[in-house]
């Protein structure tokens, strides 16, 4: 996991994140147990209550739940609910982008040419 301190994301939704594209690619199994909180929080050199923040933000939304005298474990019918999630994020960044790109006179083969470009480079 890697955090990015002048990203302007806070650190715990970037913890968040990380663990929710983890669980979704597989990376993390449905019924895992996820790290301490302080074990995290020793890890990435940062508070604990930072990683409090980002366990809180999973339960919330679903993803884990809490076992009292054991951690978190990854719910393992939210998966789905997750990917759908996900999409919903892309979709509102997409027609960001659209918009950005219509005020900027980019046009539409340009703008996929882009996208497949940046596509490329993450792979």
């Amino acid at each position: 996991m890697q955090l990015k301190q002048d990203s302007g994301v806070p650190i715990y939704r970037q913890i968040a994140d990380s663990f929710k594209e983890d669980i979704l690619s597989g990376r993390i199994a449905q019924g895992e147990y996820l790290p301490s909180i302080r074990a995290l929080a020793q890890k990435l050199d940062i508070s604990v209550i930072t990683t409090i923040k980002a366990y809180k933000i999973l339960q919330e939304e679903g993803v884990i739940t809490a076992v009292c005298g054991k951690g978190f474990y990854v719910n393992a019918q939210n998966c789905e609910n997750l990917r759908k999630q996900h999409i919903c994020t892309v979709e509102e960044k997409m027609r960001e982008i659209v918009r950005t790109a219509k005020l900027a006179g980019i046009t539409e083969p340009e703008l996929v040419e882009k996208l497949k470009s940046m596509i490329k480079r993450e792979e």
